[in-house]
């Protein structure tokens, strides 16, 4: 594949695929839970009160050990150019206060397309008896990047159906991100990048000011899927996916949209989006329910 004009040709470390990082471990507790329910804003009683932690906060024990194999693939003086692209959360369990969890990661693959590359990731998140309490996998991309081929597996699919725009939504929910809202999900989250914290360093990156964290905005949307579809029980989530697709600012005002697709295995899969006016800020969305 070719690539764009204005794209830079950069060589991957294919040796760098399939390699596991050093396993990370993290100890969950009530408070943990709840603090990063309401650093989203999250209605659900059992998050707020650290009862059982919502969907996305199975990235916080992940983040360290998801970070290490892109280090592995891509030359480090690209790093600037590289965006979270897409996150899909399998889950076998949901994660409660007192589990002792170990996370691993690995990249498997590496796609080369003409406008960038993205590295497909692959985590593993295990109670200390082994058993595995989530799967995840993080798509990063690489702007105006071209590694003149493409290596190995990509991440799981999760395509939003367009056909589905000519029906109506099972559910809209109207959301809204708060002036401080980077500000309470860093720590609570443990991803303390400067773009979301410093006004300075975010104009300085050419953005108008901060922006808001994209898994934030995939908590946001966790919350209305479950309110809306699934009884508020994140016990009866299996998956949930998102691309990100257009950077969020405090202050705005968000809009979630849910559509039924169908049922099947005891299973029903919803699909969703999360707008700001005529901006889709979340695309691709996919959850799946557990009847």
């Amino acid at each position: 594949m070719t690539a764009q004009s204005g794209t830079r040709v950069v060589a991957f470390d294919d040796a760098g695929l399939e390699t596991w990082c050093e396993d990370e471990t993290f100890e969950v507790t009530a408070e943990r839970i709840a603090e990063y329910a309401a650093a989203t804003n999250d209605p659900i009683p059992a998050h707020r009160a650290g009862a059982v932690a919502s969907p996305v906060f199975a990235i916080v024990p992940a983040f360290e050990a998801m970070l290490m194999p892109v280090i592995d693939v891509a030359p480090t003086n690209i790093f600037g150019r590289v965006v979270h692209g897409e996150q899909d959360f399998h889950f076998h369990r949901a994660i409660e206060p007192g589990d002792r969890l170990v996370s691993r990661a690995k990249a498997i693959g590496y796609t080369s397309r003409p406008n960038g590359t993205s590295i497909s990731i692959l985590v593993e998140c295990r109670d200390d008896a082994g058993e595995l309490v989530n799967e995840q996998y993080l798509t990063a991309f690489f702007r105006d990047i071209h590694a003149s081929k493409s290596v190995g597996a990509a991440a799981p699919t999760h395509k939003f159906d367009e056909a589905l725009r000519s029906t109506e939504p099972v559910a809209v929910v109207s959301q809204h991100v708060d002036a401080d809202q980077t500000y309470r999900y860093a720590p609570a989250a443990g991803d303390p990048v400067p773009l979301h914290l410093d006004e300075q360093v975010a104009r300085d990156a050419g953005l108008t000011g901060i922006i808001a964290h994209g898994l934030c905005t995939m908590a946001f949307a966790s919350w209305a899927v479950l309110t809306e579809v699934a009884g508020s029980d994140t016990r009866r989530l299996t998956r949930f996916a998102v691309r990100f697709a257009t950077m969020v600012f405090p202050g705005d005002d968000l809009e979630t949209r849910v559509w039924k697709v169908g049922s099947e295995n005891g299973k029903t899969t919803y699909a969703f989006e999360t707008v700001r006016g005529t901006d889709v800020v979340l695309s691709d969305g996919l959850a799946e329910i557990a009847d």
